[in-house]
């Protein structure tokens, strides 16, 4: 006879989750390895001649970077001799402000780091999170991607994004050429939501590059870094090649991140025996050294790795408060599905919403599953009310609000017709009525009509044959009546001129205001300090539309 509870406990959604013991000789284990290097630095005439047991002529191409560009060399044999379960306690400790703090972390070398993490319990970096966010106050970013790469479709959910409350949005593509169509959608959609929304499209570097160049989208973020040579080599890349595309981007007033995150060296099976924190900890030692303002890092697309190892959601937290003491914008990842219990997901979501990270998901999917062509997402467009309501139960700000049904019609009918009226304005493929409607009460692309795929991909090989720029997309726009639509496109081109985006986790007002860390420090120093929910935000996240009025009872 079997027990008749463990045949129900057998019958959860948990049950069908992969996990694994740890094999830390293969890098199957996620951080506390006694394979780790043990943390060491040796200082020369302003040169770093040994590091974490390497001396200078053992280094591999991530070991020089590090040395020579990641690491404030005048502080660091200070800082290597500071315990490391002081710089823990120090990090959770409210009394020492993070300014202190980021002269001893960024002067320390990546083992140093791992050890110091490896003393912390979730709660306490947490704490440390709370404290060492970049910018004083958290946000959010989102996907907003479809199956059928329609662009309509695209602004639309780029629009109630907005209002919503995301101030990143990013897109990417089922076909590859489709990338300009639905680069527009999302610019144009979002900028109908909320002024000052910036978005980007993810593909191949030379083509998001040259978009970003002509002005179809703000920023950039899938530039991904490794924590071994190995599987840097294999992605015919380096360093110093990462480094010169960071400057390409920035040259033209792009704000971008790197992408990096644990697992990643595992499932390509050069992890050199350490664990995934330590080798998290190269991949943001490199962004840092690379002087790109922030990072997309929480495991990201290999979720799973970690997930499946004990301590690997703890892992996870650690990263993101690695990045944090960096210095860097964090972009804390919760964008990747890794289980099948809801129980598990929450929690996995809850150690970054609870202190707040600088984007608490890299990624919150703004379409159903079916449509995130990222592979899907930890949250989805049906989980909204639920992400309002644990705002609302917790008191924090998460960066959603919750929306009428009325503004949620409004703003998916403006962009839907937004995009309608660009395409007739550069003379592109007509966008229907029906397509207007369709998108404007659409759930996902299966409410969605379908279009003319070839005559589509023709054009946006003429279009941008052609050279198209912003420039064409703000006539275009003015010239169709959407005069608010093509000034706030204007505007985000006037901002990459004047490049105070590229600024450390920065983001727009709806009245152009630039907020990053530079005029908005995280001044956390214990209760009643720091970042603080206004009256006016509070409401906002308060008032669920579905809420009963206690007078009408």
């Amino acid at each position: 006879m079997r027990s008749k509870r463990f045949e129900a406990l057998e019958a959860r959604p948990i049950k069908k989750d992969g996990f694994v013991k740890e094999w830390p000789e293969v890098g199957l284990i996620a951080m506390n390895s006694d394979l780790d290097p043990k943390p060491s630095i040796k200082v020369v005439d302003g040169k770093i001649v040994e590091m974490d047991g390497k001396t200078r002529e053992d280094f591999d191409m991530l070991d020089q970077f590090i040395a020579d560009h990641a690491i404030h060399i005048e502080d660091a044999e200070e800082a290597m001799a500071i315990p490391s379960i002081d710089i823990a306690n120090k990090l959770v400790d409210i009394h020492v402000p993070r300014k202190d703090i980021i002269k001893i972390t960024t002067a320390v070398t990546p083992a140093k780091m791992t050890e110091v993490l490896g003393y912390m319990s979730v709660l306490e970096m947490m704490m440390a999170q709370n404290k060492m966010r970049a910018r004083l106050m958290p946000s959010n970013q989102c996907h907003v991607t479809n199956v059928k790469d329609n662009m309509v479709q695209i602004a639309a959910d780029a629009a109630e994004a907005a209002i919503r409350g995301f101030d990143e949005q990013e897109t990417t593509v089922g076909i590859a050429r489709y990338a300009p169509f639905n680069a527009l959608g999302i610019m144009v959609g979002a900028n109908c939501g909320r002024p000052g929304i910036l978005t980007q499209c993810s593909v191949e570097e030379a083509t998001e590059l040259d978009m970003g160049m002509r002005g179809f989208t703000a920023y950039a973020e899938t530039i991904s870094v490794y924590g071994t040579e190995q599987v840097f080599m294999d992605g015919d890349d380096t360093p110093y090649s990462k480094a010169f595309l960071a400057s390409a981007y920035a040259s033209r007033g792009l704000k971008m991140r790197f992408t990096s995150g644990s697992g990643s060296e595992v499932q390509m099976g050069y992890a050199e025996g350490h664990s995934m924190l330590y080798l998290e900890a190269r991949c943001l030692y490199v962004t840092r050294g690379a002087g790109v303002q922030g990072t997309q890092n929480g495991s990201v697309s290999c979720v799973g790795v970690p997930a499946a190892v004990p301590g690997g959601i703890r892992e996870i937290l650690a990263e993101n408060l690695l990045a944090a003491c960096l210095d860097l914008e964090c972009a804390s990842s919760n964008d990747q599905t890794f289980t099948h219990s809801d129980l598990r997901r929450v929690a996995r979501s809850l150690m970054q919403m609870v202190p707040g990270t600088d984007y608490i998901c890299s990624g919150y999917s703004s379409t159903p599953n079916y449509d995130n062509m990222f592979a899907g997402s930890n949250w989805d467009a049906h989980d909204y009310d639920d992400w309002n309501v644990i705002q609302r139960d917790l008191r924090i700000d998460a960066g959603l609000q919750p929306i009428t049904e009325d503004a949620l019609v409004e703003a998916r009918a403006k962009a839907a017709r937004a995009i309608q009226g660009l395409f007739k304005g550069m003379g592109l493929p007509e966008i229907t009525d029906e397509e207007v409607e369709a998108a404007t009460y659409a759930d996902g692309s299966k409410d969605m009509p379908d279009r003319d795929v070839v005559a589509d991909l023709k054009a946006i090989e003429d279009m941008m044959n052609k050279g198209v720029t912003a420039v064409d997309f703000i006539k275009a726009l003015d010239k169709e009546g959407f005069h608010d639509v093509a000034q706030s496109i204007f505007n985000i081109q006037y901002i990459k001129c004047a490049g105070d985006y590229l600024h450390t986790a920065s983001k727009l007002s709806s009245d152009w205001e630039v907020i990053s860390a530079v005029n908005y420090k995280n001044d956390y120093h214990g209760v009643g300090t720091g970042y603080q929910i206004s009256e006016e935000r509070w409401n906002q996240i308060a008032d669920l539309p579905w809420a009963d009025d206690p007078e009408t009872i």
